[in-house]
């Protein structure tokens, strides 16, 4: 009988599960919107952006801001599937940072929110 370490196995993979991205396909930064749609919107902004991946709700690009290599991945509905993302994207880039792309209702559209904690009430 032989034992695999499943902790390892995904390690191994050509291209992750969920978020069918591969090594290389990932920038510096990550920025996660949460519906696929928004991806796309996030992505106009991007130079040189290319789909590099979309499977159920994990929609990624991935071009250039100011000739940093920047990725743009939905994380769909709730934690699970964004812990899901988040985590498979760890594996292929372990230096990147990940940048979350909220809803906010705003009243102007050039306003730009940068929050550095969260309150759960």
């Amino acid at each position: 009988m032989s034992i695999t370490n499943k902790s390892t196995a995904c390690l191994d993979l050509e291209k992750q599960y969920h978020i069918d991205l591969g090594k290389g396909d990932v920038g510096e930064y990550v920025l996660l919107p949460g519906d696929p749609a928004r991806s796309d919107i996030v992505a106009k902004y991007l130079d040189d952006a290319v789909l590099v991946g979309n499977k159920r709700e994990h929609r990624s690009f991935t071009g250039y801001y100011k000739g940093v290599k920047v990725s743009v991945t939905s994380t769909g509905m709730g934690c699970p599937s964004t812990a899901i993302a988040v985590e498979e994207l760890a594996i292929l880039a372990q230096k990147t940072s990940f940048v979350s792309v909220p809803v906010l209702p705003l009243t102007q559209k050039s306003t730009l929110v940068i929050s550095s904690s969260t309150l759960r009430l």
